[in-house]
């Protein structure tokens, strides 16, 4: 108990720095969402409008920068994540809540089945050295070094086309409405396949290489030579013993990527125009939009903090020295 005390009170004081952090960045670099709105409608807003536009946006100059920071958490801690200069006047919180679901059920899915199916096969391929299974090392070698957004590119080149049926771009079809019927649901995961397939061959690739090596290293401890001499089952030993320990690295690198699910894998959404979150902090970035830049860090920083405190729970759970000390 104590253990998981610490760790929550250090990721809060990580968690307060991360905010003030964010807090602070876009008001330190050159320009400010409001001038380029004005800019956008050709200057054509009134006095009275720009100013009100600096209140929303939390830019008034006759508060000193103590009071929008206290402002800005008290925004926070009531839900309230400002208002999107690319979709104004619509809330930033609504438009992350739009953009979540594409994130989460793209790069959520394929990062959960890539662990598995990566861990899995890693399992075999040490225990197993010299088979078939540990004959595709220099594959997965090649794959994981190889970035999304280039097999992304590639998937594009070859796959789609005039008559395809994988489409090159978006979400759905044009047209569409977005709810759970017999025509978007075919339509959307149909636009998933090329992107999670570029992600889960990539990703996958890394998991199998580091449980291999994992495997490898567990299979020479004495501890499963005394497993070996008590008569146990190879596949209790393999499994209840040297994979149970050499999970324990990779449980570490799940959760740093169960974290950035929520951030999704940013290259291959633009790449593939997905409406994932990727997709709209590039939006963002060229909007020069700093309430949803804002609003989509936070949402990473939150999520990437929360992810390692599981990580850390997880860790208490599989080894009994994290317990003991």
């Amino acid at each position: 108990m104590r253990f998981l005390l610490q760790r929550t009170a250090f990721y809060l004081f990580t968690a307060w720095a991360a905010i003030t952090l964010n807090f602070l960045i876009p008001r330190l670099v050159p320009g400010d969402p409001v001038q380029s709105l004005i800019s956008r409608n050709q200057g054509r807003i009134s006095a009275d409008a720009i100013a009100s536009l600096r209140v929303l946006f939390g830019l008034d100059r006759d508060q000193n920068m103590w009071e929008q920071y206290v402002d800005y958490w008290r925004q926070i801690l009531h839900g309230d994540l400002g208002l999107s200069f690319t979709f104004f006047p619509t809330p930033v919180s609504t438009v992350i809540g739009d953009s979540l679901p594409w994130t989460v059920g793209l790069v959520g899915v394929t990062t959960v089945v890539s662990f598995l199916l990566g861990t899995a096969l890693g399992v075999g391929a040490g225990w197993r050295r010299g088979s078939w299974v540990d004959a595709l090392l220099p594959a997965t070698t090649f794959l994981s070094s190889i970035p999304y957004f280039w097999l992304g590119l590639v998937a594009i080149a070859v796959f789609t086309g005039p008559g395809s049926f994988f489409p090159s771009s978006g979400g759905y079809e044009p047209g569409l409405v977005p709810a759970f019927d017999q025509y978007f649901v075919p339509s959307a995961v149909r636009h998933s396949v090329l992107p999670a397939a570029t992600i889960l061959v990539s990703s996958m690739s890394g998991w199998i290489l580091s449980m291999r090596n994992m495997m490898v290293t567990v299979s020479s401890e004495d501890y499963i030579t005394v497993a070996h001499a008590k008569g146990l089952s190879e596949r209790r030993v393999a499994l209840g013993y040297a994979a149970r320990n050499a999970l324990l690295p990779n449980v570490s690198g799940f959760a740093l990527s169960l974290g950035f699910i929520v951030g999704g894998t940013l290259l291959v959404e633009i790449v593939f125009s997905y409406p994932g979150l990727g997709y709209q902090l590039f939006q963002a970035v060229g909007y020069k939009d700093y309430p949803l830049m804002q609003g989509i860090f936070l949402i990473i920083t939150v999520s990437v903090l929360v992810a390692n405190l599981l990580a850390d729970v997880a860790y208490l759970l599989l080894d009994p020295r994290t317990r003991k000390s």
